[in-house]
């Protein structure tokens, strides 16, 4: 499926249109991967935890004990704080529920950011002039304007027969062609220097 995100434009005659003329539409298809559950790991050697003093109220016992917890999650930044509880251990642990709250955000934030850019990258500004297939109804032709390759009997293409397992067969091995072109025209300035 992942070949089928971009610009599809349909031609057809419409069964209201009396003087015959083609009628262009156009649909954007986006493939997107299943999100997954989020695994978060907080690995206890990227935690910089440090105790003081709580501040406020709370009497004696406030300026006696270090129940005040700050963490910090080393690779991002990200600190949280505690000093609600009179326990150190309470607050290392509400600190921890934080510090796992925000990293949680953070990550689930950079999977919608990588899911939208892979969505635009492949909807564009939907233009016609980004189309990568046309079907063309009235000629019974499917053109994938991509591998400049046309197909006819629009029903089996669409059926999901044959026709359109040869077409994604060839739009692999362009796929394929594209990468290793990709790969060769990197290294030659590499061997050429």
């Amino acid at each position: 499926m992942k070949f089928e995100g971009g610009v599809h434009r349909i031609q057809r005659v419409p069964k209201t249109e009396k003087h015959g003329r083609i009628h262009t539409s156009t649909m954007t298809v986006a493939i997107l991967p299943q999100p997954t559950e989020i695994n978060l790991t907080v690995n206890p050697k990227d935690l910089r935890i440090e105790t003081k003093r709580a501040s406020g109220a709370g009497g004696q016992h406030v300026n006696t004990t270090n129940s005040a917890v700050r963490i910090l999650h080393v690779p991002t930044g990200v600190v949280s704080e505690c000093q609600q509880e009179r326990s150190q251990i309470r607050n290392r642990e509400k600190a921890m529920q934080v510090l796992r709250a925000r990293l949680y955000s953070m990550k689930l934030e950079e999977e919608s950011r990588k899911r939208e850019t892979a969505r635009k990258v492949q909807t564009g500004t939907k233009g016609r002039s980004e189309k990568i297939r046309t079907y063309n109804f009235p000629q019974d032709r499917v053109t994938d304007h991509r591998i400049t390759r046309s197909v006819n009997h629009i029903e089996k293409f669409l059926l999901g027969e044959e026709l359109l397992d040869e077409m994604i067969q060839a739009l692999r091995e362009y796929a394929d062609y594209e990468t290793l072109m990709e790969v060769i025209s990197e290294s030659e300035p590499a061997r050429l220097s």
